[in-house]
């Protein structure tokens, strides 16, 4: 059967739009459901609050933040799930991370759980150590207990992702020494092998 030009570009616009519109109520839906969940990010403070640099400025891309554990579970609320071209710096206060088109991110010192490097997450899959998860808890009041997520940052450079995985990593308490003693003990293997 073959239909008039007009008509067919019609049937494919009507599709599309469609489509597109089940992508919205689909998102609205997620975002609807992990605004339930995942609380409000907490304000980034001021220069003065936020203590000394630890890190210089870091190019990278905001990922997106899942659920921890669970690099499919996107969280869509408060802005978490738009991938973002972003700067990453890393305070004794705590993360920031300055997003472009959306709210920054902050990760107060205290709720650091950890920093890694990993293959992907939801949006981005590199391979290798390609992307650099900060896992941290995030807290609202009146809630029964803190919300875990993960972060991932894919920095432009690779010679960063471990340095500001050392920085954030000693954000926590006792993050220091161990990044320390981690340092150590792979300097003496490098040191058994020659």
């Amino acid at each position: 059967m073959n239909l008039p030009l007009p008509v067919a570009v019609g049937i494919w616009i009507v599709l599309a739009a469609a489509l597109l519109a089940i992508m919205w109520f689909g998102w609205r839906g997620r975002s609807r459901r992990s605004r339930a969940i995942v609380p409000a990010v907490p304000a980034r403070p001021d220069d003065a609050a936020l203590g000394e640099a630890r890190t210089q400025p870091v190019d990278a891309v905001y990922v997106s933040s899942t659920t921890a554990g669970d690099w499919l579970d996107r969280v869509a609320s408060h802005d978490l799930g738009f991938r973002s071209n972003a700067t990453v710096q890393v305070f004794d206060g705590g993360v920031v991370v300055e997003r472009e088109g959306a709210e920054d991110v902050f990760v107060p010192a205290a709720d650091v759980v950890e920093a890694k490097t990993a293959p992907g997450m939801a949006g981005k899959f590199v391979g290798k150590d390609g992307l650099v998860v900060v896992t941290w808890r995030l807290v609202a009041p009146g809630t029964d207990g803190p919300v875990t997520l993960d972060t991932g940052l894919r920095t432009r450079h690779a010679a960063d992702r471990p340095l500001l995985v050392d920085a954030v990593n000693a954000l926590r308490p006792g993050g220091a020494a161990e990044t320390g003693a981690r340092d150590d003990a792979a300097q003496e293997t490098t040191e058994e092998k020659k």
